[in-house]
Formats: structure tokens, C-alpha cells, sequence
């Protein structure tokens, strides 16, 4: 990797920094979705800072090149680190982000004027590099810290969607100490729900630990697995119908948030659920459709669950959120997800390219809502 040059004075481009990878378990998710917006960036508006986190949490300055952080014949891509330490400085006016070489060269890499935190999962959105840019006073894309940690947790989530009036399925909390004290007691609570159920990690995304249980006597089991991501379980009954999405995108000043149409998930090749696999390295048996097929009045509905869901959250930016539509046309609010897959391929972007925004245009949309929104408290 050559030495990367300071920018220039005359460069009048926005200066993005975009960071990726990160200490959670969806690092290799972060990777690939840096991958499609450095590709989707128009550098005739935007100089790209390519700051990748390594799973041990080291910010280095990586090569701005998006074959190397994409998912390729199930090869999963990873932040190296190297050797190139990143600092950020925090507070006051000075927006100059620098870097250090591992034979202590300096240089710098310009006035940062918005961050795209492209992190999923913990240490990154759940309101924990939200709050170092506030520290910072950086713009950055999407939510604030309240939003970004409420939403990563499924079961504040729950609470906070249910105080607002929103529809929730039933569900039970194994919390850790409930783990270790009465585990017994704990079962029976969660066997109490209708099965099949799905065990989850209360604050994981990408289907990390998530396994659809049968029968009861099948709980312990996936409850331990569910807790390799997470002390924090949550077990949700599960829902028949169809999984309908779709996103949400903030609006300019005092407009409302903007909804796109609604798409649908769904999965063959003998996967039970939308897990990992099947998400980022079975596409093939994977449909995505968008818009989906469903009668004009539950669209309505679901686009109208999923702009009060977004306000609920008090989110900013965007988000994608996940409904079910059981047989009867019944809407239930699934969950919120407020840094989604954003490859091409993944149902946030092709949501809005079934209503017109191309994925350019969206991230596009993004870097000027975060370089309006005000900073401090939101």
C-alpha cells in the first residue's frame, strides 16, 4: 500500500469518511456493504476516506479498492490491519482526521465533513460510534445514539414499539442472570409461547445465533447457541405468513419520513428461515421481491406500521423495517433495523429502486440528510 497523499486545498469535494468492518460478528457484512457504496460514490462530488476497523478494533487506513471487501465464492472479507493507525479528534472545531505509519510517519488525511458508519451489530450500531461522533462533532448517516441502541435491542425494541400502540408478537427475555439462577424457570416461561418459536440474540443482527426451534425440549440448546452472541436471549413465537419489508428514509427539514414500497422475502434450498446462509452465501435459493405481491390495502398498511415504527424509534436517516402479514391481512411489527444490508442486492436498496431511487441516488440522499441534520441533541 503506497503512502496516501494529503488532499489538496483546491479539492472543493465533500470528504466522506466511510468506516467498516468492526469488532462484531457481522464484520464481514460491514465489509461488502463498504464494498457497493465505494463503487456507488460519485467522486466527482465526494473524495473518499476509507477507514476500515479490525475485528480486534484497530482503525486503519485501508486501500480504496472494492474487490478486496466484497463476499466472493463464499470467501468472507475481513479489515487487515495495516500498520496505518487512524486518529480522530474529538471536540472543538477540528476536523482533520491523521494517520500514523508503523515507522511513525504522519500524515494527514484532510477535514472529515460527514462520517457513513457502515458497521452492523454491536460496537458500531448500536449507538456506540454514534457517540464518538458526537464527541466529535461530526455529521454522520443515520440514526442518533438513543435510537441506535434502543433499536439494537430487541426487547427494548419490543417494549418501546408496544408503549407506542404498534403491533408485536409474543415473546419471552432470558436474561443472563435468569440464565444462571433458574434455568428451569426460565424454559418454562419461554415454552409457555406457541411453537415453533425462534430463539435470537437480544442484540445481534444478520441472523447471528438465531435458530427456529420445533419443540420445547429443543430450547436449552438454542438458547446456549443464541448466547455465543449475546447474554441477552430473546425468544419470539413465531408468526405464520409472509415477511414483507420495507424501507424508510428520512425526510428533508420538517418533512415526514419517506416510504418506499414493500418488498417480500423468499427462502428455498431448504433453509427454514432467512438465516446467514441463506442471506449472504446461498443467493441463489433466495427471491427478493420488490414490490411485492400483496393486496393494495395491506401495502398501505404496512408502509403506514413501518413511518410510525421509524418515528416510534425517533429515528434519522434510515431504517429498514420487517413486518409479517399473517393469512387474515393482519400486520405484526417484526423489528427495525437501523443500519440494514446495503449491497445492491439486499432489500433496503432494491425497496427504493422499486420506487425509483437508484442506489447512487440513495446513498447520494443519505450524505446530504446527515450533512442537514443539526449536531448536539437530537
Amino acid at each position: 500500500m503506497d503512502a496516501p497523499t494529503s488532499p489538496t486545498s483546491t479539492d472543493t469535494r465533500h470528504r466522506v469518511a466511510l468506516v467498516f468492518g468492526g469488532r462484531s460478528d457481522e464484520h464481514a457484512i460491514s465489509c461488502a456493504t463498504a464494498a457497493s457504496v465505494l463503487r456507488a460514490l460519485d467522486r466527482e462530488r465526494y473524495a473518499v476516506v476509507p477507514v476500515g476497523i479490525t475485528r480486534e478494533g484497530h482503525w486503519v487506513l485501508v486501500d480504496d479498492d472494492p474487490e478486496a471487501l466484497e463476499i466472493r465464492d463464499g470467501r468472507l472479507p475481513q479489515v487487515e490491519d495495516t500498520g496505518r493507525q487512524v486518529f480522530v479528534p474529538l471536540g472543538g472545531v477540528d476536523h482533520e482526521w491523521t494517520w500514523t505509519g508503523p515507522d511513525g510517519q504522519v500524515g494527514s488525511l484532510g477535514q472529515v465533513d460527514v462520517v457513513f458508519p457502515l458497521l452492523h451489530g454491536p460496537f458500531g450500531e448500536d449507538g456506540t460510534i454514534q457517540g464518538m461522533l458526537e464527541l466529535a462533532d461530526l455529521p454522520y448517516v443515520g440514526c442518533g445514539v438513543l435510537a441506535s441502541a434502543a433499536m439494537m435491542d430487541k426487547h427494548v425494541m419490543k417494549v418501546l414499539f408496544a408503549s407506542a400502540g404498534l403491533p408485536v408478537g409474543p415473546y419471552a427475555l432470558i436474561t443472563d442472570r435468569q440464565w444462571k439462577r433458574d434455568r428451569a424457570a426460565a424454559l418454562d416461561a419461554a415454552s409457555s409461547l406457541h411453537f415453533p418459536v425462534f430463539v435470537k440474540p437480544a442484540r445481534a443482527g444478520s441472523s447471528m445465533g438465531v435458530v427456529k426451534v420445533e419443540r420445547p425440549e429443543e430450547l436449552e440448546v438454542a438458547v446456549e447457541k443464541a448466547r455465543d452472541h449475546d447474554p441477552k436471549v430473546l425468544v419470539e413465537q413465531g408468526i405464520e405468513g409472509r415477511e414483507i419489508e420495507c424501507g424508510v428514509l428520512g425526510g428533508r427539514g420538517t418533512e415526514p419520513p419517506r416510504v418506499s414500497e414493500c418488498g417480500e422475502i423468499v427462502v428455498g434450498g431448504g433453509h427454514d428461515f432467512y438465516d446467514f446462509e441463506a442471506k449472504y452465501l446461498d443467493e441463489a435459493n433466495v427471491q427478493i421481491t420488490a414490490p411485492a405481491d400483496i393486496p393494495d390495502e395491506v401495502r398501505d398498511e404496512v408502509r403506514r406500521v413501518a413511518a410510525l415504527a421509524f418515528e416510534a424509534a425517533d429515528a434519522e436517516g434510515l431504517s429498514r423495517v420487517d413486518c409479517f402479514v399473517t393469512p387474515r391481512g393482519e400486520v405484526v411489527l417484526n423489528e427495525i433495523n437501523t443500519m440494514p444490508g446495503f449491497t445492491p442486492y439486499s432489500m433496503y436498496p432494491q425497496a427504493w429502486a422499486a420506487s425509483g431511487v437508484s442506489y447512487p441516488e440513495l446513498v447520494d440522499e443519505l450524505i446530504t440528510l446527515a450533512l442537514e441534520r443539526p449536531l448536539g441533541l437530537r
